[in-house]
């Protein structure tokens, strides 16, 4: 299996997006929309001090009568985050993510925040491998010369 640096590669949108944990759910999910992510890694300065997603968002408001306008980000988000480093493969991070029922993983080199995979990232991966073999077994047993 290929490492997460070369999923990291092939996404169309590299850029991670982010949030402060004193905005509000209501502003997250707006941002999610608007950028049409799943989750937001949630930071202070350049720290890393949460992970907010859909599924955390819909969580919360199902156990809260407070409207979205009065939580922060911060009562809704998963943390401490997992990462993963770009030298992890796409087998051990789906390992992981099935192990800890996680969607989202950021990926840091050294300390330093480069990407963040999705389950779909990794199973639009898996999905091009298998398409690939696929492939290459049908040219093999048609004779193909490739």
């Amino acid at each position: 299996m290929k490492p997460i640096s070369q999923i990291l590669k092939s996404k169309p949108q590299a850029e991670v997006q982010d949030i402060a944990p004193d905005a509000t759910v209501q502003d997250a999910a707006t941002l999610m929309t608007q950028r049409n992510v799943g989750a937001l890694l949630v930071r202070e300065g350049e720290q890393i001090v949460g992970i907010v997603s859909e599924r955390d968002i819909a969580r919360r408001l199902a156990t809260t009568d407070r409207p979205v306008r009065q939580l922060a980000v911060r009562e809704v988000m998963s943390a401490p985050v997992q990462f993963v480093s770009p030298r992890h493969t796409n087998e051990e991070c789906m390992a992981l993510m099935t192990e800890r029922r996680l969607r989202h993983l950021p990926v840091l080199d050294d300390g330093r925040l480069v990407g963040l995979v999705s389950i779909g990232d990794l199973v639009k991966d898996i999905i091009a491998e298998q398409q690939f073999i696929i492939d290459q077994l049908g040219h093999y047993i048609a004779g193909d010369q490739r």
